[in-house]
């Protein structure tokens, strides 16, 4: 088979390997469908982990089952089958109360070393990662390439019912991304009103066909100021970080209500991680400052469900296709912030 081998810095090789052998309990998929997500670029950028000669990423997966293993019954030959990276271990302290993303020994297909993700024609999931890992039914009438998006969708799902974004809700989405279209989205399929923070006219026009109730540029204005104009001095109610910009993390806190709340979504750099908060307002003002990272694998299959049902046209959020010898492309295209979510289709 045709797997994209990253082997150094913005350097991928598109090579024949050996198909990846059938597990006994678990089956083959033929992949469709597979995302270009912040952290595959983030590691495009960065290579491949110190000692690790080359990795196969690609985490946001969509499928066809090709061959089943002799101990699967509940799988046939045929089924389509999405795909998220997180596999837990179910044994710890974390995962016996359910906690699955906050597993201690947590491991992930396409990043972590020994576990090959999508970008290949073929990924073998084993009978761990269906026991322990996130891996759902594709809805008859959902296409492939939409059904990879429910790994991105699931971690804004998961962000949105911690914060019981609700009806009249002001939901501030800094960062327009792909997630911060997809904090948006979802934000007003849950009633709020999504206003969207963006750094340049590139993004403003693209994020433009989400119909979000205002964006804001932060190149010409001062989001806070703009956010408290917005809401006739109040703030908002939720604000997210969806971004790995310590500075919007600082302004996020100005720009909510008493009671708000602020979500980190975005990680910051791992060499620079460390942020200023004003925590006199947070004290005072009684804000939540909320961590938010993956997801419990029931909002894998809620994504899938949402989508099924037309509730999230997610739909808008893919601009580019590209074969798997195109992966270079793909990645250049996604690192230049010309589009949003970006597709390898092996």
């Amino acid at each position: 088979m045709k797997a994209a081998i990253q082997t150094g810095v913005r350097q991928f090789e598109v090579r024949e390997v050996p198909d990846p052998p059938l597990p006994e309990d678990g089956v083959l998929l033929r992949v469709t469908a597979c995302g270009v997500c912040g952290s595959d670029l983030r590691r495009w950028r960065e290579g491949p982990p110190p000692g690790v000669e080359g990795i196969i990423p690609g985490h946001e997966i969509a499928g066809e089952v090709i061959a089943v293993g002799p101990k699967v019954a509940s799988i046939a030959v045929g089924d389509r089958l999405a795909v998220g990276p997180d596999i837990h271990c179910g044994r710890c302290w974390y995962c016996r109360r359910g906690l699955f993303n906050l597993c201690d020994q947590t491991r992930f297909l396409g990043i972590t070393p020994g576990h090959p993700g999508g970008f290949a024609e073929k990924l073998a999931i084993s009978g761990e990662v269906l026991a322990n890992g996130v891996v759902h039914p594709i809805p008859d009438n959902l296409s492939d390439e939409i059904a990879a998006l429910a790994e991105p969708c699931s971690s804004v799902l998961a962000s949105h019912i911690k914060t019981n974004t609700s009806l009249n809700d002001v939901v501030v989405v800094i960062g327009a991304g792909p997630i911060g279209a997809l904090l948006a989205l979802t934000a007003k399929a849950r009633g709020a009103r999504a206003f969207i923070v963006v750094r340049n006219d590139r993004r403003r026009a693209l994020i433009a066909r989400f119909e979000p109730d205002a964006i804001i540029d932060s190149s010409r204005e001062d989001m806070a100021a703009r956010v408290r104009e917005l809401t006739h001095g109040l703030g908002a109610d939720i604000a997210i970080c969806a971004n790995p910009d310590a500075s919007t993390q600082e302004a996020a806190v100005r720009m909510v209500r008493k009671g708000g709340k602020v979500v980190l979504f975005g990680g910051l750099p791992k060499a620079n991680p460390m942020t200023t908060l004003d925590s006199n307002r947070i004290h005072y003002g009684e804000i939540e400052v909320i961590g938010a990272f993956s997801y419990h694998p029931t909002a894998h299959a809620m994504a899938l469900d949402l989508f099924a049902r037309k509730v999230i046209p997610v739909e808008k959020l893919i601009t580019h296709r590209f074969a798997l010898d195109e992966i270079d492309a793909a990645f250049a295209t996604a690192n230049s912030g010309e589009g949003l979510k970006v597709l390898i289709k092996p």
